[in-house]
């Protein structure tokens, strides 16, 4: 699913109908983007958070995706914690870690 700042008119009307006309579609984007906005934004410290608010609203696909990441979870925490960027020679520069502390409570 695009950016929603980058989608037509005609399908941004077309989405908010289809999601206005099925709660359970409507909550699943919203945590498919919150998702989505903590693997941009390298935002491991609120995957708890996610995980609770997924559990709560109980989509199934969507909550065996949320419980999986449990299983290994300090891979999940690492990849949402480090973040790279490729210079203009190409070679990309050392992941920074950032602290996992606040998602071991799981």
């Amino acid at each position: 699913m695009p950016h929603p700042e980058n989608l037509l008119p005609d399908d941004a009307i077309g989405l908010k109908e289809i999601r206005a006309a099925c709660p359970e579609l409507d909550a699943t984007v919203e945590h498919v983007r919150s998702f989505a906005g903590l693997m941009h934004e390298h935002r491991s410290e609120d995957l708890a958070t996610w995980i609770e608010q997924v559990r709560q609203d109980d989509p199934p696909h969507l909550r065996q995706f949320a419980d999986g990441r449990l299983h290994d979870l300090d891979a999940v925490i690492a990849g949402l914690s480090t973040s790279t960027s490729t210079p203009t020679n190409g070679s990309p520069t050392k992941a920074r870690p950032r602290s996992p502390a606040a998602v071991r409570g799981l």
